[in-house]
């Protein structure tokens, strides 16, 4: 190779790392969309064998993913009610938001009573079906009931419209008659012991998961809160949304990055300096893996659409493991002195650098074979990262690194010659087997202890203000916002009614049991048609004879104009699905509804309401056609478990497929010492985590499969690097330190991470990387001259 293909080469990585950033930073920047993704749906794996049900849970998700709820409380009901009003035009002045309401437009509560008469004799509640079908039913003492019954102070059918009540019965089933939510002075409001409360809901003008719309409405709220707490004293507004839990989620992501970014960054730096004694080696480490970084980030964009934040995080921490390959070829410039030749030194490292990102690429390939599109990503960011970083050393350095160097710190050598004295003799002989049997017997209890957690709320944490605010909203408001639903598929739209009828009456039973709070469904609102013909059979025949009808209207002080019109009104017609959900009244729970298509029939949700179990409510839809209960938490968390018990059988087969390769480099016999440190360090780790009854997740899994490539790497340094530094013992081991310790400054400082799903991957690296790199020396305690003369 001569100097000016070296040149060439150098001049080509290069161009193609500025392609490579021009592009990423396009990607990022210049296509007018969020490139970080924050919604959690986004990173989780899909769950359910119905896409249908796939599609559901999004759409449950989303439905008011991009509405914020506030709730404006204060002890005096007034001050809470000119707060609310002030807080909405606040809000609406700043054209925040797509649109805002505090203050109801003014309207007739019999705007919800009139479009039903029309349908008043085909909805009836259970209650009054059941009594209707006893044959001892006594028509005038259902009116004489009816017109004792106490005033109705919301939504209430007039006297004259609904003698008999029926329909005035079915509308106080509905969850709009349900709500604690009562609207005063044109503001929803719920009273309490503590005071008042006043609903203003909001529309974000673009997507929570927006950082512009973010910063816009987070700024926007937080003025305008302040403004009514100074001029309202004693206000204060408890908020809940999507947008909250996305701004909090992107904030820790940040603060992990910079915290993790920024620390492992200066002190690699310093390392590089103390260990280098030289600026020069410091920032070509960092080029190359730069480099890596922007390689990595593009390809994830490109290859994505997005990134999520736990790939970011992940990213600010590769710095730790990608720039091991550089190191290595500058402590061999380091360790040749006058005689360093780049091409040489080239050689020298090439079979360490390509075996060690073998065994990288392997690990985090096995990592990306998992259904997560989070954890595929980070392992599409590691590989391609590794990769072009290491791709680096080959085709820029040498270019770039002609001059000799100085050599490692005397300092750092002698430390790590100690060290290597120290460690390697005793990992050696029967002193070693001794100590393996005594690592094995305080390992054990460790081990005994272990146990695992699946839960997918432990992917990442929830500000617990955030939580305990919309805990609050939702025992005040009764509106909620839970994971688990019904999906109710059928043929046609009858058929999903009459299927939701059905599950309705096995949850109507948990209700009288207790054990279910209520749900919230269509056929509640709109009944089957079959539902409404039975409901109609029930009615006829006090109508069979219109004289008897109108002697018992009479007789109960109805006057005959009154008594005309509802006798005309008999029988009514049925109310249909589709002519309910174009009326205003349905807007809210038009997300119920899913159309069918060619690859499905139509589709109903049913949310039920409170604290039931899982299990609870698969029972309750048991042997019902068309009837499935949606648990995305816990198919997530059942997913996680599923593999974090084949991650054992991924890292068993990760080892044996790393023998073969140390066997045809290194011989079959010292195999086992060369696989010793990463494999005792994952022994170890995993006895450490029992100690300190860290419960183990899929995470922990995928961080020992790291452990296992990372340590194979520092056992493949310091065996192909020694016989290259004889005249200086310990100079290969101070590299092999070196790696480790900046792996520790990135990952480890992961263990500190806001995410926990993070947390564990961080520990988790940060106790395997540090056994292993103290273990390692007991992978070249034989001479190596020897290994390659029995290899022979």
């Amino acid at each position: 190779m001569t100097q000016r293909s070296l040149w060439l080469r150098a001049g080509g990585f290069a161009a193609m790392a500025l392609l490579l950033t021009l592009l990423g930073a396009w990607l990022l920047l210049g296509r007018g969309r969020p490139a970080i993704q924050t919604d959690l749906l986004a990173m989780l794996p899909a769950t359910e064998r119905n896409p249908l049900a796939e599609v559901a849970a999004q759409r449950l998700a989303h439905a008011n993913g991009d509405r914020v709820i506030l709730l404006v409380a204060n002890a005096d009901d007034e001050h809470a009610k000119a707060a609310a009003r002030e807080l909405g035009q606040m809000l609406a002045k700043g054209k925040v938001f797509a649109s805002v309401t505090a203050e109801l437009p003014p309207f007739d509560l019999q705007q919800f009573v009139t479009p039903y008469l029309v349908h008043r004799f085909t909805l009836l509640t259970q209650a009054d079906r059941q009594a209707l079908a006893q044959p001892g039913y006594d028509p005038p003492q259902a009116l004489a009931l009816r017109l004792n019954e106490p005033f109705v102070t919301g939504i209430g059918t007039r006297l004259q419209d609904d003698p008999f009540g029926w329909l005035q019965h079915w509308l106080e089933q509905q969850p709009w008659s349900r709500s604690p939510l009562l609207p005063e002075d044109n503001l929803l409001t719920a009273h309490r012991d503590d005071g008042s409360y006043v609903l203003v809901t909001a529309t974000l003008d673009g997507s929570s998961y927006d950082d512009a719309v973010q910063h816009r409405a987070l700024n926007a709220l937080d003025q305008a809160e302040r403004a009514i707490e100074h001029d309202h004293p004693g206000t204060r507004v408890l908020r809940t949304g999507a947008l909250f839990y996305a701004a909090a989620a992107r904030s820790g992501a940040e603060r992990d990055v910079h915290r993790v970014g920024l620390i492992s960054t200066f002190g690699i730096a310093l390392l590089l300096l103390i260990v280098f004694r030289s600026p020069g080696p410091l920032l070509l480490a960092f080029l190359s893996t730069a480099i890596g970084i922007i390689a990595a980030t593009t390809v994830s964009v490109l290859v994505f659409g997005q990134i999520y934040l736990l790939t970011l995080v992940f990213g600010a921490a590769l710095l730790g493991e990608a720039v091991d390959y550089s190191i290595q070829y500058l402590t061999a410039r380091a360790n040749a002195g006058d005689a360093w030749e780049p091409r040489r030194g080239l050689r020298q490292v090439r079979p360490a650098l390509l075996l060690a990102l073998g065994t990288s690429l392997l690990g985090y390939a096995l990592l990306g074979l998992v259904p997560f599109p989070a954890l595929r990503q980070m392992a599409c960011f590691a590989m391609v990262g590794m990769a072009v970083a290491c791709l680096s050393v080959f085709l820029l350095l040498p270019a770039l690194l002609q001059r000799p160097a100085k050599p490692l710190s005397a300092a750092a050598v002698r430390v790590a010659s100690w060290l290597q004295r120290v460690i390697a003799p005793r990992l050696s002989g029967q002193r070693g087997v001794t100590l393996a049997v005594l690592a094995l017997l305080l390992a054990a209890p460790g081990w005994w202890q272990l146990h695992h957690d699946d839960d997918v709320h432990l992917l990442i944490s929830q500000p617990a203000a955030l939580v305990a605010q919309e805990r609050q909203i939702r025992d005040i408001t009764g509106l909620g916002n839970g994971t688990q639903f019904y999906l109710v598929q059928g043929d046609n739209q009858e058929q999903v009614l009459q299927r939701e009828e059905a599950l309705e009456q096995r949850l109507q039973a948990l209700v009288d049991k207790d054990k279910l709070q209520g749900w919230l469904g269509l056929a509640g609102m709109v009944p089957s048609l079959r539902r409404q013909q039975a409901n109609q059979a029930l009615i006829a025949p006090l109508f069979a004879q219109p004289d008897r009808m109108r002697q018992w209207l009479h007789g109960a002080g109805f006057r005959d104009a009154d008594i005309d019109r509802f006798i005309q009104a008999w029988p009514g017609t049925p109310l249909r699905l589709q002519d309910w959900l174009n009326t205003a009244v349905a807007t809210p729970f038009r997300y119920l509804w899913m159309e069918g298509n060619a690859q499905h029939g139509p589709a109903s949700l049913v949310l039920p309401q409170g604290d039931a179990s899982s299990d609870l409510l698969q029972q309750a839809a048991k042997d019902l056609p068309g009837v499935a209960l949606v648990d995305k938490a816990s198919g997530v968390s059942e997913l996680f478990g599923r593999y974090r018990r084949y991650a054992s059988l991924w890292l068993l087969a990760a080892i044996l497929l790393i023998v073969p390769v140390f066997g045809l480099r290194y011989g079959w016999r010292h195999v086992p010492r060369v696989l010793a440190p990463p494999v005792l360090g994952i022994g170890l780790t995993l006895a450490v985590l029992g100690y300190l009854h860290h419960p183990l997740t899929l995470f922990h899994w995928m961080a020992l499969m790291l452990v296992l490539g990372v340590g194979a790497n520092y056992a493949v340094f310091l065996r192909e690097g020694e016989p290259h530094v004889t005249h200086r013992p310990g100079a290969m081991y101070a590299s092999v330190l070196l790696s480790a310790i900046t792996a520790l400054l990135s990952f480890g400082l992961l263990a500190w991470s806001s995410m926990p799903a993070l947390e564990d991957f961080g520990l988790t690296l940060l106790l395997g990387i540090g056994f292993t790199a103290l273990l390692v020396p007991a992978s070249t305690t034989l001479n190596f001259s020897s290994a390659r003369s029995t290899r022979r």
